[in-house]
């Protein structure tokens, strides 16, 4: 096979697959199956990863990856691994043949961006000196026939000259490690503030649209670009939509804990009246259309096993999404009407029967979400974990928002409910919502 072949087929697999598996192996390892309070160091960095997903897994893969990268001329193909295609180099020379490479990017690197500083240190007899001696050693490099003894020599000559003359502008190896390590953090938490959050669904509140262990990525540009670490956002004009699936911090004080994030769907928006029948929105005298799928059985991941609803397939703007209502919680009646505020958004969860949403805050009067605690509109399931601990690779890259799906074991009768009530989705003219009365 190509030397080429080898190299494509070993960098994915030593420096990517290798170093991600170990990386969500140390995560499960390490994060609690509950969230914990912080106190002892222990439970601090459990707190830590467990609130912090996205940046614990990005700094645990950059370590991962630095220390087989510090160790790659010894993992199994090796020869295939360096920076250069030369596979005669021998095996106890490559770390060298490698390292003379960087040196020779760096000097020039430095002499590019020190000009000025690095002509009046160095006399020019010095510099000759430099040039030749960097010179000397590509060309031990790049050789016909490698010459162990004379590239060693010249190497040699070369790594004495550049830390003499330009040690003042290199860079330790540790250092660049920890620099590595510092802009990895720093993007993972610029990137969770300003443009992408993960988050883990802790309960059943949104069966079957989303199941219990599915860790989704949130967008937090869809509202409008959020200043981090602010409550304001650019570009405000852009609220949550009817039928979006919203992650948002809790609305209601709790002086006991912190404010937890919550994920629901959009209902209403400011200005609409809400009255819910029996789980079943309708907002400003239009009953949201819905299609009854049929009875199904679900796992809500708690151990009493599996439970017992009605399924039904709502629409609602440009939304056709799962509906749940369990069997023997039908008790709610009629709720509402609710008005919603402006600087508000009313959500409910796609398990009608058994969701904490904007029905039950404000000791039960109704309340929406404030502007000012939308983290984000939902995007997909990233990973989702079995009973059993392993992955479902099913739910894997799962879009929130697009086609209503059930997991793997669904009956048949059920699927062929999915499919009969997309096909009978109302027509666009049908589904425009009155504006507020």
């Amino acid at each position: 096979m190509n030397p080429k072949t080898y190299r494509y087929l070993l960098w994915p697999l030593w420096f990517v697959l290798v170093p991600a598996g170990l990386s969500a192996l140390t995560y499960n390892l390490v994060a609690p199956d509950q969230q914990v309070l912080q106190g002892s160091l222990w439970e601090t960095l459990q707190y830590w990863v467990k609130d912090q997903p996205v940046p614990t897994l990005i700094v645990l893969f950059t370590i991962f990856e630095m220390i087989f990268y510090s160790y790659r001329h010894s993992l199994p193909g090796a020869q295939y691994l360096g920076s250069n295609e030369r596979s005669d180099v021998p095996k106890k020379v490559r770390r060298e043949f490698e390292q003379a490479a960087h040196l020779l990017d760096e000097a020039e690197r430095i002499q590019r961006k020190n000009r000025a500083a690095v002509e009046r240190s160095l006399t020019s007899d010095s510099r000759s000196e430099l040039t030749e001696a960097l010179e000397d050693l590509r060309d031990a490099m790049n050789q016909t026939t490698f010459d162990e003894r004379l590239f060693l020599e010249r190497y040699d000559r070369a790594a004495r000259l550049v830390n003499k003359h330009l040690g003042a502008w290199q860079k330790g190896e540790l250092r660049e490690y920890l620099e590595s390590i510092g802009v990895a953090v720093g993007v993972a938490f610029l990137l969770r503030a300003g443009v992408v959050e993960a988050f883990k669904i802790p309960s059943g509140s949104m069966l079957p649209t989303l199941q219990i262990q599915d860790h989704i990525f949130v967008n937090k540009l869809a509202y409008g670009p959020p200043i981090p670490f602010t409550n304001t956002r650019l570009f405000s004009r852009l609220p949550p939509k009817r039928g979006d699936v919203m992650v948002f911090e809790y609305p209601e004080p709790n002086p006991n804990a912190e404010h937890p994030d919550y994920i629901k769907r959009v209902i209403a928006t400011a200005g609409d009246e809400l009255i819910v029948e029996h789980g079943h929105p309708r907002i400003n005298g239009w009953l949201v259309p819905s299609c009854r799928i049929g009875t199904y059985q679900f796992d809500e991941g708690t151990e009493s096993g599996f439970k017992t609803g009605e399924l039904y397939m709502e629409y609602l703007g440009e939304y056709s999404y799962l509906t749940l209502y369990e069997a023997d919680r039908d008790d709610e009646k009629i709720q509402g009407p609710y008005h919603v505020k402006p600087g508000e958004t009313w959500v409910m969860g796609d398990n009608r029967n058994n969701s904490s949403d904007s029905r039950a805050w404000n000791g039960g009067r109704g309340g929406g979400v404030p502007d000012a605690n939308i983290k984000g509109r939902a995007m997909f399931v990233w990973l989702n974990f079995k009973r059993n601990g392993w992955p479902d690779v099913d739910r894997l890259f799962t879009h929130v928002l697009g086609t209503p799906r059930l997991p793997v074991g669904a009956p048949p009768d059920i699927l062929a409910g999915i499919d009969r009530c997309l096909k009978a989705r109302p027509p666009a003219d049908q589904m425009v919502t009155p504006g507020p009365r």
